[in-house]
């Protein structure tokens, strides 16, 4: 290649390169959403939030942090994340591959015959209408990024991968949560089993009593009567319960890959979550939800994907160029046979059926959209803080005024039964209300535990805990 041709070739691109600075490109600004009042009823300037912990210093249950580190290696909605991640890897990998030139070899051999009468010779001139051509070598071509359109098709794919990388941190913080709340929540099963069976054995001793009594003619025939219904309500309640069981069981299986099978585990009494339940600042959730981060990455994708379309409005230059060897006898093919082309060219769009319009409506609005969602997920954020820390609030509040209750009815019973053993103040009902009472009020109280556990774990997750 000549120097002349190197100078006509390169003189546009010099060009548009000196234009490079009116880039048309925006730079990405976080969004500034409000933060401010995302919890409601909490007014805080500490910055220390219970999402810094680690899952394995919050939960103290070994049982529970073994299921947890299974479903962290088998659970197979993590795995996919984790496969989605590999994609957008390869599709930001082909991004940064556009700015490259394009490089290819080719090798042909070409056998043609041509027409005597197409060629119109003039009779008597003899000609060879046979041909053999031999050629091998290399093409490339590169498009000139000048107005950033291929870059920010890059900032794109890149958003795009940290996105589906902070998805999958996502999955990581709900499967912690499911596990752990299902964990809970069998213990509260088995204890409310285990009330319900201790309360069918005193029912069974009941009604002996009560047969005993009338006999002695202290009850009558509809005491023992109420006294059989009473026992078989308590009966037809564990059959429910042990389904409920046996559902959540097979749920925790298919969080941890698992075929449906029991899960071993603890007791209720044993559960104690000491941690304290700092916030932090609304603010936090930007860093450390990583579904709020998933939301901004989104918007960030499609930020960039409108510049993008914005680009496609203004000329195109790109650099086409080959060379090899080319010849029409194989045994010549290195000898005097070198080719060589190289093209510069523009192309810019001038009618196209606003096919370049109708691309940066589409792209602005949704970058609309993505901000938009951006916004909601960051309020739904908020919202599941607010809700979870006044879940536990009311848990608490619950348990010592339950516990008291429960202390009450005992004692209603007692009376009631013995009342109705030696005076006449008293009749069956008043003993079966009583007993209906403090079953009632024993499962409520196991719920109340429950609920205390699960806003504790909700909270956790909410603060985007659990990724770390």
């Amino acid at each position: 290649m000549n120097k002349k041709a190197i100078k006509y070739t390169c003189l546009p691109a010099i060009l548009l390169l000196a234009m490079s600075s009116c880039l048309v490109n925006k730079k990405y600004q976080q969004p500034g959403l409000n933060t401010g009042n995302l919890y409601r009823d909490v007014n805080t300037t500490d910055s220390a939030t219970l999402a810094l912990m680690p899952w394995q210093t919050l939960f103290t249950d070994t049982t529970l942090k073994a299921l947890i580190r299974e479903g962290l290696n088998n659970n197979l909605d993590l795995k996919n994340a984790i496969q989605r991640i590999a994609e957008a890897q390869a599709a930001l990998l082909q991004s940064k591959g556009a700015l490259l030139p394009n490089v290819s070899g080719n090798a042909s051999v070409t056998r043609s015959k041509q027409s005597t009468a197409g060629l119109n010779f003039p009779s008597g001139i003899g000609f060879n209408t046979l041909t053999t051509t031999y050629q091998a070598g290399l093409s490339t071509s590169w498009e000139a990024d000048i107005w950033g359109k291929l870059t920010s098709a890059k900032r794109a794919a890149l958003a795009g991968y940290l996105q589906t990388d902070a998805a999958k941190r996502a999955v990581q913080t709900q499967l912690i949560a499911d596990i752990a709340n299902n964990y809970f929540l069998l213990l509260a099963l088995d204890r409310q089993l285990e009330i319900t069976k201790e309360t069918l054995a005193n029912r069974i001793k009941d009604v002996e009593t009560m047969k005993k009594l009338k006999e002695g003619a202290v009850v009558t025939g509809a005491a023992v009567v109420q006294s059989e219904a009473n026992r078989y309500a308590a009966e037809v309640s564990i059959p429910d319960l042990k389904r409920s069981i046996r559902e959540t069981e097979n749920a925790l299986d298919i969080l941890l890959a698992r075929s449906p099978g029991p899960i071993s585990r603890s007791a209720l009494a044993n559960q104690n979550i000491t941690a304290s339940l700092q916030t932090g600042l609304p603010s936090q959730l930007l860093a450390n939800r990583p579904d709020v981060q998933q939301g901004e990455y989104a918007f960030r994708a499609a930020f960039e994907n409108t510049n993008v379309a914005r680009g496609y409005f203004y000329p195109q230059f790109t650099i086409t160029a080959s060379a090899g060897f080319s010849s029409l006898q194989l045994k010549d093919f290195f000898d005097h046979s070198v080719f060589y082309n190289i093209v510069g060219g523009l192309t810019q769009p001038i009618f196209n059926q606003g096919i370049n319009k109708a691309r940066l409506r589409t792209a602005q609005a949704q970058q609309q959209e993505a901000l938009n969602s951006f916004q909601k997920t960051l309020l739904v954020a908020g919202q599941e803080v607010s809700d979870a820390l006044y879940a536990h609030q009311t848990a608490v509040e619950k348990q010592d005024a339950r516990a008291k209750q429960i202390a009450a009815l005992q004692k209603s019973v007692t009376y009631t039964q013995q009342l109705l053993r030696y005076s006449s103040a008293t009749n069956y009902t008043d003993v079966l209300t009583s007993e209906q009472n403090l079953l009632a009020a024993q499962l409520s109280g196991v719920n109340d535990k429950l609920q205390e556990l699960q806003s504790v774990v909700n909270l956790y997750r909410a603060l985007g805990g659990g990724w770390r």
